[in-house]
């Protein structure tokens, strides 16, 4: 996208009221992982990164602008396999597994040293197979409005809405979509991500970023019961943020992610749906910065 990808965060920064004295120190930053593929980033600040954010299905990196640029501290937010600037899949299995060996490869390269994983959705049940598979990577887990728990049924809205045309004719096509899913967002937020997650084609229509193809995978993200034990199995720190007005974590869930991991906290942030930093973004970032200075402790 170039170094104009950054032009909106003035933007970012002015709607959630935050003071803006210039743009931050930003750069594009790219991971090869073994099979050839590129694994793409976004590192803010200057010194060694803080934190690892996790972006949601159908989402990329800059659905954490505000979060961080609220936090102020150095961290990597990626751009999971498949989605964003990162590459596609040749076999298009997006399963949270392969997603985790990708990460764990991004984190030793840019953020060896960070104290928090923050996952948020399909980021946060990446960031569980990371912490199984790969521990060295992860000392504090921060879960965001997701748990093995999710399937179909609770996601039914964000299915619903990436189940749509994988073509629009115009930009405004693709914003009057996204406007109709997301009632509770200000549409100069809507405009800034999908600038940010869609792309203009050469016969003038436009497409989402994210890989539409999700083979064998579909299921088996739809289905993470299996990362229960996964929960069971993680010993370091581990907060759950919930969105006060999300179906996609219910009572039940809960209940079962303390059951399995009875050191677990619980944090509800009210007035938000699921893409708590979209909904929410200080907020959670006051939570994240909880997490940081605990982990500094």
């Amino acid at each position: 996208m170039g170094a104009d990808e950054f032009s909106l965060l003035a933007d970012n920064a002015a709607e959630a009221g935050l003071s803006w004295s210039g743009p931050p120190a930003v750069t594009r930053r790219e991971v090869a992982l073994p099979d050839g593929r590129a694994l793409r980033a976004i590192v803010w600040g200057q010194g060694p990164a803080e934190l690892v954010l996790l972006h949601g299905g159908s989402q990329n990196a800059h659905t954490w602008d505000t979060v961080a640029l609220a936090l102020g501290r150095p961290l990597v937010a990626l751009d999971l396999p498949g989605h964003g600037l990162s590459d596609w899949r040749d076999d298009h299995d997006y399963t949270v597994e392969h997603g985790a060996d990708d990460v764990a490869v991004a984190i030793e390269a840019l953020a060896p040293a960070a104290a928090v994983v923050v996952g948020m959705s399909l980021g946060g049940l990446t960031s569980v197979a990371l912490a199984a598979r790969h521990p060295e990577a992860v000392r504090r887990l921060v879960l965001v409005d997701v748990t093995p728990g999710v399937n179909a049924e609770k996601a039914k809205a964000i299915i619903d809405f990436v189940s749509g045309p994988e073509y629009f004719t115009s930009f405004d096509e693709i914003l009057e979509r996204t406007v109709k899913f997301n009632p509770t967002r200000s549409e100069a937020s809507l405009r800034r991500g999908i600038v940010h997650n869609a792309t203009a084609l050469p016969d003038g229509r436009w497409s989402w970023r994210w890989d539409p193809h999700r083979g064998p995978s579909r299921e088996r993200i739809l289905d993470s019961s299996r990362l229960w034990d996964a929960i069971e199995g993680i010993k370091v720190p581990l907060l759950l943020v919930r969105g006060g007005d999300s179906p996609v974590v219910d009572d039940d869930d809960v209940a079962e992610l303390v059951r399995r991991n009875p050191q677990a906290r619980v944090a509800v942030v009210a007035g938000a749906g699921h893409s708590i930093q979209g909904d929410r973004p200080l907020e959670l970032a006051a939570l994240l910065e909880a997490e940081q200075a605990a982990a500094a402790g």
